[in-house]
């Protein structure tokens, strides 16, 4: 069988390093097929996938419906929050009603994050900046807020932030107990259903092989860790790495219809895609 090299595309992020350690680091292999891994952040990785460069991809949920013509999304590798979420922090305000007229620093206009803002907020500004930017400018007054995606979801109280808003929380009680999908893996649809299938399980493998030897993976994470320590990396690692990652089954599939649903209704996605599960 001749040797086939698929390009996935994933953030430099903890869970995803976890994720894909089994692939990374050869322990998992699929017979013909080479890995090759591509780094970027989620938005740089969302605008590749509107141009259907990369084979396999993490991408926002929110991101989805504007790629569903070319992408299938895989039953394995989505983040989604149980209960938490991106979270809205402030020096000096506490509460929604204050932040009405000011500003927040958002993660970028196809993060899951920044549509959970537009489909739960109003009266409110925001201003888009890289994520690993929004405390700073928080706290150089640039923006009266921030919305916080990856680790800075666990750090922002030793620093001193306020929270205003954990999304998270809001969804699980806004929907009855459904996972918050915030980022999904993709599969490219002409690839074709058994090598997508293929690449589902491959993934699958991985996280199960990270998961049986995290004397191995997390340290292996860690090093995306932008400046957590150990215990709260390894935290950080397993709440976006959990059973409804390894297959998010039908909840996450309600979970998603339902977020698509909801931005449709704002005006904030044009089209609610009909999809499957690779």
């Amino acid at each position: 069988m001749s040797n086939r090299t698929i390009t996935v595309g994933h953030s430099p992020d903890p869970d995803d390093a976890f994720m894909f350690y089994g692939l990374s680091s050869g322990k998992v292999t699929l017979d013909g097929i080479t890995i090759d891994h591509l780094l970027e952040d989620i938005q740089s990785l969302n605008e590749r996938a509107m141009k259907g460069e990369l084979e396999v991809t993490a991408i926002s949920a929110h991101a989805y419906p504007s790629v569903a013509d070319r992408y299938w999304i895989m039953r394995t590798g989505a983040s989604m929050g149980e209960g938490y979420g991106p979270v809205i922090i402030s020096r000096k305000y506490r509460t929604l009603e204050e932040l009405h007229g000011k500003t927040v620093a958002t993660p970028g206009p196809l993060t899951t994050a920044t549509l959970l803002f537009r489909i739960f907020t109003e009266g409110i500004r925001n201003v888009d900046l890289p994520f690993d930017k929004i405390m700073k400018a928080v706290d150089d007054g640039e923006a009266d807020a921030g919305l916080l995606i990856h680790e800075g979801q666990i750090t922002y109280q030793s620093l001193g932030y306020h929270k205003v808003l954990d999304f998270g929380e809001l969804w699980e009680k806004e929907t009855g107990g459904l996972p918050l999908p915030l980022g999904l893996d993709v599969v490219r649809k002409d690839l074709g259903e058994d090598l997508a299938h293929r690449l589902s399980k491959g993934l699958q493998q991985s996280i199960a092989y990270g998961y049986a030897h995290q004397d191995e993976s997390i340290p292996y994470a860690l090093k995306w860790g932008r400046g957590i320590d150990a215990s709260l990396g390894e935290r950080f690692v397993k709440m976006y790495v959990s059973d409804v990652t390894i297959d998010m089954g039908e909840p996450g599939k309600q979970a998603l219809e339902l977020l698509f649903r909801m931005g449709h209704d704002k005006g904030l996605i044009q089209q609610i895609p009909a999809f499957d599960l690779y």
